[in-house]
């Protein structure tokens, strides 16, 4: 660089046009390959949302609740009986409340007979 200012003409000259080439590299099989992707691509999106979009929640099943709950141990039972309980009687569970925090626990039986009732 000389420092001098080029004129209009020279930096015309100067400037190259752009030639893309005819064809991308790699040919038709690139562009196909590339199409198929996006294809693929656009269907699993599609099948995720067509999923999510018609997709139920299942309804609450206490008795399979009940059976679940019979297998776990004594404390865990104890416990699963009771957000049971807080979810389909939360008025029973408030008058429960106060007896979770006495050093002795909650009698088992009573607890499942508890929740046979409002369940």
């Amino acid at each position: 660089m000389t420092g001098e200012a080029i004129t209009e003409e020279t930096l015309q000259a100067s400037l190259h046009d752009i030639r893309l080439p005819s064809e991308a590299p790699g040919g038709f099989a690139a562009e196909l390959a590339a199409t198929l992707a996006l294809a693929c691509l656009g269907a699993l999106v599609l099948g995720a949302g067509m999923r999510l979009a018609t997709v139920r929640a299942r309804p609450p099943d206490p008795q399979s609740d009940l059976t679940r709950i019979a297998a776990l141990p004594e404390d865990a039972r104890r416990v699963a009986l009771l957000t049971l309980l807080k979810t389909h009687a939360p008025d029973r569970f408030e008058a429960l409340k106060q007896s979770l925090y006495r050093p002795e626990p909650l009698d088992l039986a009573e607890l499942q007979a508890e929740v046979a009732r409002h369940v």
